[in-house]
């Protein structure tokens, strides 16, 4: 998926409620790749990793294995670790 940095993307929740948020990085962790998006009114950010539905279209879904989302997690701090230092 092509996403520029500081894309505003909306994702629709398992209810049909629209959520918008902007596209802080995309980092590809073990051969997978995952989005790291802020929620547009919250100042956590969230990790979702890139699927495949059924259908064959790219979508964005929630990591369901902790250590997954923990190796993820360490990836990006230590990206923004290694930013800070430049």
């Amino acid at each position: 998926m092509e996403l520029d940095r500081e894309e505003t993307i909306i994702l629709t929740d398992e209810d049909g409620k629209e959520h918008e948020f902007n596209l802080i990085d995309v980092i590809t962790v073990d051969g997978e790749e995952y989005a790291i998006l802020q929620p547009t009114d919250e100042e956590d950010a969230i990790i979702l990793k890139f699927g495949v539905d059924e259908d064959g279209e790219e979508i964005l879904c929630d990591i369901e294995d902790d250590e997954e989302w923990e190796r993820v997690a360490d990836a990006w701090q230590e990206l923004l670790s290694e930013e800070d230092d430049n």
